[in-house]
């Protein structure tokens, strides 16, 4: 075994109760934050520890077996305090997070030569689909591979007639070579099928994709909607294959940008999340943290598919895009309307955010965007952020339900499907909300803008954003997930990866131009956001309603600040480079579909 367990870093656990006002429907909200990762009362469906025993992988039906529940997935149980996992090829790290050990796997480019061992057994790596993830990644891999003078073949798998067959060839991807092909001979050619079409596609044709694959091959996602929708209707994935996860947290663009960077230094990349569902034959845990350190991570942590989806679904309608674009869009109407400048308005909102508070959180944390203001400055902090938590936490709780009872997804698989013409109705593709005012003024700003100009810092803003944040690390750690996870979904991400980019080229730009799924979810939360704080939160201010010093106390106090600060730790020295005209649309949609 190659696995090495040491200690090495650590952050502390103290904190006051939170005080909730006027949340009665959320008691647990008084208990000590030292408390929360104590025993939770609904056991988690998928596997915890990460190496699993292995199921039953004999023959039978795909589609059959896909029908009862995955023994394998079911039977397996760990600690919710315990995210371990066993690993024979890479060296297992010990990390403790605000004082909960939790362990990782560090990446860097001379692991690379590591990756036949962790990969055996695999010959054809499939990735299908060509949106957000499917470039990134399949050129991360076989570069990585090349690199490793591994022969393993990497190949892109399409519909027939797909317009994205031109860039696939255009990244280096050919019919001749045996490196690019249609979507079902490539899933049943494959050892290893990396899923990465949209969620919804995903849902539509789950049924066709596991009939196609071969008996002990391994499904690869990078994200865990596939399993929620199965969990929706009382399914599971077939038992004679194997399933994992690896979720790089930031968009496909960011992966890719990140580890053409990373070729100056050791181990720039986008941190993932990995997860063992299912494994038929005790290889899962190394091929995935082979795939995870193919791809350039600087750190994979474990998760479970379950925990994944419910934290990333939520966490991009939180603060990772929708809550954002909400809480600007709310912003600027106030501004403007009280006498400030458009284009003023749009620096101290929009700027302000993607700019320097995304910097100042990327490299030295949140508390380091408080101190950094006058005393005066804190004040108007304090009564933004006292005014906008609970309001943003009221959102977020009912969006992380909606996501853990499988509403959303239902949402997300019926809106794909209204996309196009049924049932004697039109289609209804998403339109694009770039052509308002706000974002033509944005338009303005930028073109204008000085280069490494990170826009303004101002205290109302700030104030409104971190409580987001906050609130929003606060409903996860209240479901049980771990630090690492809360803070890739709700900080990391966010600042590291979409941030930079909505800063290249404005929120609106993101929303109109990532995955499926997180477009959806923004278009139906934002206005949630943006309605409660100028219903709630700018009323209060206006009032001038008390500042809850409870809720400014434990902001200063909170332990999450020492674990995001062992998390910068395990961070590349390298900021990520976007340029003005960056091109992260993606290419069904540049070419004119949605």
């Amino acid at each position: 075994m190659a696995t090495t367990t040491t200690p090495s870093l650590s952050a502390a656990a103290v904190a006051k109760p939170l005080v909730a006002p006027h949340s009665p429907s959320l008691p647990t909200l008084n208990h000590p934050i030292s408390g929360l990762f104590g025993s939770h009362s609904k056991a988690p469906r998928t596997s915890l520890k990460l190496r699993a025993a292995a199921s039953d992988a004999g023959g039978g039906s795909a589609l059959g077996a896909a029908v009862s529940s995955s023994v394998a997935a079911s039977s397996i149980g760990a600690s919710k305090d315990a995210l371990d996992f066993e690993t024979g090829v890479f060296a297992k790290e010990k990390i403790s997070l605000a004082g909960r050990d939790e362990y990782i796997v560090r990446g860097g480019r001379n692991l690379f030569p590591l990756l036949p061992d962790a990969f055996k057994g695999i010959k054809q790596i499939g990735v299908i689909g060509w949106g957000s993830q499917g470039p990134a990644q399949a050129q991360n891999l076989r570069d990585s591979l090349a690199e490793a003078k591994s022969d393993i073949t990497v190949k892109i798998g399409l519909r027939k007639g797909s317009r994205s067959f031109e860039e696939a060839r255009a990244a280096g991807f050919k019919e001749e070579n045996g490196t690019l092909g249609d979507i079902w001979e490539t899933v049943a050619g494959s050892d290893l099928v990396l899923l990465l079409i949209s969620d919804s596609a995903q849902a539509d044709n789950y049924e066709k994709i596991f009939s196609h694959m071969k008996s002990n091959s391994i499904l690869g996602l990078s994200h865990g909607f596939l399993l929620g929708h199965l969990q929706s209707l009382g399914l599971d994935f077939p038992g004679n294959i194997s399933v994992i996860a690896v979720c790089p947290k930031g968009m496909g663009p960011s992966v890719r940008r990140l580890y053409v960077q990373g070729k100056e230094i050791n181990g720039a990349g986008i941190n993932s999340s990995f997860a063992v569902h299912q494994d038929v034959d005790g290889r899962a845990t190394d091929v995935a943290l082979g795939w995870s350190v193919a791809l350039g991570s600087p750190f994979t942590f474990a998760t479970t598919l379950e925990e994944e989806y419910k934290s990333d679904i939520f966490g991009e309608r939180g603060i990772l895009l929708g809550a954002v674009h909400g809480i600007v869009e709310s912003l600027f109407r106030r501004y403007t309307e009280k006498g400030m400048h458009e284009d003023l308005a749009y620096k101290n909102t929009v700027e302000s955010i993607t700019g320097v508070i995304s910097r100042t959180i990327s490299t030295k944390g949140m508390l380091a965007v408080y101190n950094a203001l006058s005393e005066e400055g804190k004040k108007e902090f304090q009564a933004a952020y006292s005014a906008s938590f609970y309001p943003c936490m009221d959102i977020l709780y009912e969006c992380y339900e909606d996501v853990a009872t499988g509403s959303e997804i239902r949402s997300v698989v019926l809106a794909g499907r209204r996309f196009y013409e049924k049932e004697g109705l039109p289609a209804f593709p998403m339109g694009n909300i770039d052509q308002t005012w706000m974002w033509k003024v944005g338009e303005k700003v930028r073109s204008t803008r000085a280069a490494g100009d990170l826009g303004p810092l101002h205290p109302f803003t700030a104030g409104v954003y971190i409580a987001c944040m906050m609130a929003q690390i606060e409903i996860l750690r209240k479901k049980g997930h771990s630090y690492s996870e809360i803070i890739n979904e709700s900080v990391i991400e966010s600042v590291d990866s979409l941030n930079p980019f909505m800063h290249a080229r404005g929120v609106s730009f993101m929303v109109d131009n990532c995955s499926t799924t997180a477009r959806l979810g923004s278009r139906k939360w934002a206005p949630r956001f943006d309605y409660i704080l100028t219903q709630q939160a700018l009323v209060a201010v206006d009032s001038s309603a008390p500042i809850n010093q409870d809720l400014i106390s434990n902001f200063l106090s909170d332990p999450v600040h020492e674990a995001i600060e062992v998390c910068a730790q395990l961070r590349p020295t390298l900021d990520i480079s976007v340029t003005a005209d960056a091109d992260f649309v993606r290419p069904e949609l540049r070419q004119g579909g949605n």
